[in-house]
């Protein structure tokens, strides 16, 4: 009880939610009713995950006073009809997916979608979980996603994925912590709305060209993403180079970073990063690549989406450069 007392003082402070995951029996070990909220709503709790031994008519009478997380995976038609037969305020009904500590045991995407779909037709909010990139929560330490394709992947791409399905109401990172790095691209991506990615290491006398902010063309690609304004005079003048000359013109797979050179007559100047794999070309220089873990943010950059494109190791000090 003491801790929930700490840890509500914080949140009220900052403003934040606290949904406790509860049983009927837990409820009452720790001095509360689920008859009397209100102490509980005193401390900070804004939401309540359900769990056994809580019967729907329970649940249905305390959604008046406080958020009710049922569980998304469980749910049935009759209980939803029960809920409603007992007049739950169901705007205060949130339909929470469960993570899955052990690997090979996250849901797929097919019947997550499908399960979403389902829910938000009976009127409920969705909301699901991302691993973490930093502590992870033991004993397997494995991360804590809800779809097994994020386990291991970057927070942020998984993060924002999920935020831009019509289906999904609110994303959270399931572990306790996730690295500065991570961090730092929520937070370029919350202030300037724009990706933030690295790239390799590259002696390629083109690699200034590259780096700095891009507008992915409206008339987006299939293959690649294009840099809009990459041919304009303006990106010339930026490192003096009148011509791109031919060097290094390599296969290019997925997140390779390209500038076309002088023997694609107007094409010249323009920079692409790849989606997808694609064959060398003599008239296209390979500068760089997207690190691996940022590449899955790739297919996340929509028609006129921005991305800033940054050398490995530096995406903190991007990030705090925007608030100096």
């Amino acid at each position: 009880r003491q801790r929930l007392t700490d840890l509500g003082a914080i949140a009220k402070a900052e403003k934040m939610k606290i949904m406790v995951d509860i049983s009927g029996e837990a409820l009452k070990r720790a001095g509360f009713s689920f008859d009397e909220l209100e102490p509980l709503i005193e401390l900070g709790v804004t939401g309540l995950r359900m769990d056994y031994g809580i019967t729907i008519e329970q649940m249905a009478h305390a959604s008046h006073k406080i958020d009710i997380g049922l569980n998304a995976s469980t749910i049935t038609l009759e209980e939803v009809a029960e809920l409603k037969a007992h007049q739950a305020d169901f705007s205060r009904l949130e339909a929470w997916h469960n993570y899955y500590p052990r690997p090979e045991t996250g849901i797929g995407t097919t019947f997550f979608n499908e399960k979403n779909r389902c829910l938000k037709e009976l009127g409920l909010q969705v909301f699901t979980f991302v691993p973490g990139d930093g502590q992870t929560r033991g004993p397997i330490f494995a991360g804590l996603p809800t779809l097994e394709k994020h386990r291991g992947q970057n927070p942020f791409a998984a993060a924002v994925g999920l935020m831009a399905d019509p289906y999904v109401d609110a994303v959270y990172i399931g572990d306790p912590t996730i690295s500065e790095r991570t961090m730092a691209q929520f937070g370029y991506y919350h202030q300037t709305n724009q990706f933030l990615l690295e790239v390799a290491p590259s002696k390629s006398r083109y690699l200034k060209r590259i780096l700095g902010t891009h507008t992915n063309r409206l008339d987006a690609a299939r293959d690649v993403l294009r840099s809009e304004l990459s041919r304009t005079s303006e990106m010339f003048r930026k490192d003096e180079i009148a011509t791109i000359e031919s060097e290094q013109t390599e296969a290019r797979p997925v997140g390779t970073v390209t500038i076309d050179n002088e023997k694609y007559g107007r094409y010249m100047g323009e920079i692409q990063v790849t989606l997808v794999d694609l064959p060398k070309d003599e008239k296209v220089n390979t500068i760089t690549r997207i690190i691996e873990k940022d590449q899955t943010i790739l297919p996340l950059i929509k028609a006129g989406n921005q991305f800033t494109l940054v050398t490995e190791g530096t995406i903190e000090n991007e990030f705090r450069k925007l608030n100096n």
